[in-house]
């Protein structure tokens, strides 16, 4: 798992947006939503109709994670 889309489902939860809804509003298949779902890899065009639909930048509803072997090297360099 390299992206969380965590922010995402926050987002809808704050605006009072079920899944269902969010999908049908931004365009996107019950496929694609179970995707994001499971924190896995979606097109670039998914992220861009997302963040145009719900007004919002990539940060408002994504992180990339590091890779895990980044994570130990961050903290021998530290």
């Amino acid at each position: 798992m390299d992206v969380c889309y965590n922010n995402l489902f926050k987002m809808l939860i704050d605006k009072g947006l079920k899944k269902t809804e969010f999908a049908k509003k931004v365009g996107i298949s019950a496929n694609t939503l179970a995707k994001l779902s499971r924190n896995e890899m979606v097109s670039m065009d998914v992220i861009v109709r997302i963040c145009r639909k719900m007004n919002c930048s990539f940060d408002d509803i994504a992180e990339i994670l590091p890779e895990p072997s980044q994570k130990g090297e961050e903290v021998q360099k530290q």
